[in-house]
């Protein structure tokens, strides 16, 4: 199968990385959308057999399958054509999936997949067994540290000033939909355990500023008429970018070498 990566950041160099090591058996890395000429010649130095550089409406026409690892602005310029190619795609952006069925219905109609990996969250195995039966609650608590947050711009509507807080303060409670709407770059975790269980809707969510936090802590708990669960997550950094959890392009290699695995171990 031919893969293609569109945003070459921390997460998709990474996995550009994984491919062109010749690794991931069963699968090609094929090409990659770069911001510029220029920008894809840099990024493919990088690289031991340097691939093709597409166009973000041209790269499904090359490829089977389509990692997307965009800023949450640009998914819609590389979901679209990807499902209309009847294409395999690859979301990290999972909050920009929230209200966007439509794109569902026509993957339905293109024969297109829409594949979520786990990405910065855990429990999700789980959570898609309990969802089998009697799913009653799921709830999310995301902390993270005050640089994190600072960019969001839910906080020109709050009259607080996170650089002096000395406790964690709670910016926002509510469903991972309203939450979604304030904080587009910060809630792909929580929308993926959303679509694995309750739906955004029902499943909620507290936001919250934490000063003596290094990294993201993300703590979910579930109830259901099968089991009970509380699971904690606090991801390290990457090292090309401190924003991004180096867990997330690893659960791209890890969905991948699934996809071509003879023994598949989890739901």
């Amino acid at each position: 199968m031919k893969v293609g990566i569109a945003g070459m950041g921390a997460v998709g160099l990474s996995v550009a990385k994984a491919l062109d090591r010749g690794t991931l058996q069963g699968l090609e890395f094929a090409g990659f959308c770069a911001s510029s000429d220029s920008r894809g010649a840099e990024l493919n130095k990088a690289l031991t057999t340097p691939v093709p550089i597409y166009g973000m409406d041209s790269i499904a026409d090359h490829c089977d399958i389509v990692v997307e690892c965009l800023p949450p602005a640009r998914f819609a310029d590389i979901a679209d054509p990807v499902i209309e190619a009847g294409k395999t795609l690859v979301v990290l952006s999972a909050s920009q999936l929230l209200g966007r069925a439509d794109l569902i219905e026509r993957a339905k109609e293109t024969g297109a997949r829409i594949i979520v990996p786990s990405g910065a969250m855990l429990g999700i195995d789980a959570l898609k067994a309990v969802a089998v039966g009697e799913l009653k609650s799921v709830t999310i608590k995301t902390s993270k540290p005050v640089a994190g947050l600072l960019n969001a711009p839910y906080l020109a509507k709050v009259d607080v000033d996170l650089t002096k807080i000395k406790e964690p303060y709670r910016l926002m409670a509510g469903s991972v939909s309203e939450i979604a709407k304030e904080f587009p770059a910060n809630v792909n975790v929580a929308a993926a355990l959303s679509l694995a269980g309750l739906g955004p809707e029902r499943t909620k969510m507290e936001i919250w500023a934490d000063p003596s936090l290094s990294h993201n802590l993300h703590t979910v708990g579930v109830t259901s008429d099968s089991s009970d669960f509380t699971v904690s997550i606090q991801n390290r950094p990457s090292d090309e970018n401190p924003a991004t959890g180096r867990i997330t392009a690893q659960s791209v290699i890890a969905l991948f070498q699934q996809m071509t695995s003879n023994l598949i171990v989890g739901t």
